[in-house]
């Protein structure tokens, strides 16, 4: 892959514009940005992982990196391009709780739910949350400020699964995790994590 062009193609822009919540002026600046990043016009999940390293300096993010990279990329080629960045970011910084929930709506492979569903069944089991809580954990680099219960990342699953496994099935299903992340103040905290950005 060459060299991209510094300037946003206008059927990008107007698709873009179209499909996204940011006006056109908005995703001009959004990809200048990413191109200065991003010379190539797209990441891979190493460039991804070491911009996540920067905003968390004290952890290992590399494994949720992985996950939420994964996440991302909606063709699942291995590169995050433009368009795939700016729709997560749309969703992220500007969706309501359902989309940002739901977040599968706009391509078959992302949201928030789907970060949790590591083998795609359709339901969160114990052991995918705890793929994710450990790997969050290990991110963050210390759990200083945590409530006690939640000091371990299986105590923090077996916390919200008591909370959110409502036919006590041993797994969440979308409605389950909706439901349930609309009370948890941690789910919340991530959910509105992109909103000051812009």
């Amino acid at each position: 892959m060459g060299a991209r062009s510094s300037k946003l193609s206008a059927e990008t822009l107007e698709q873009l514009s179209l499909s996204t919540r940011f006006d056109k002026k908005e995703l001009q600046l959004w990809y200048k940005g990413f191109m200065k990043d991003c010379p190539r016009g797209s990441m891979d999940k190493k460039q991804f992982q070491k911009i996540y390293k920067q905003y968390f300096p004290f952890g290992d993010a590399s494994k949720y990196a992985h996950y939420v990279f994964n996440l991302l990329d909606a063709n699942n080629n291995g590169e995050l391009d433009f368009p795939e960045f700016m729709t997560a970011l749309d969703v992220s910084a500007r969706g309501d709780l359902e989309e940002k929930l739901q977040w599968m709506l706009r391509t078959r492979r992302t949201g928030l739910f789907r970060l949790y569903d590591l083998d795609e069944d359709g339901y969160i089991g114990e052991a995918e949350m705890l793929c994710i809580v450990d790997a969050i954990y290990r991110m963050m680099g210390t759990t200083t400020g945590l409530p006690e219960d939640e000091s371990t990342p299986e105590m923090r699953v077996a916390k919200v699964f008591a909370a959110m496994d409502l036919d006590r099935d041993g797994r969440l299903s979308f409605e389950e995790f909706k439901l349930g992340s609309a009370s948890d103040p941690l789910i919340m905290d991530a959910l509105g994590l992109y909103s000051g950005l812009i």
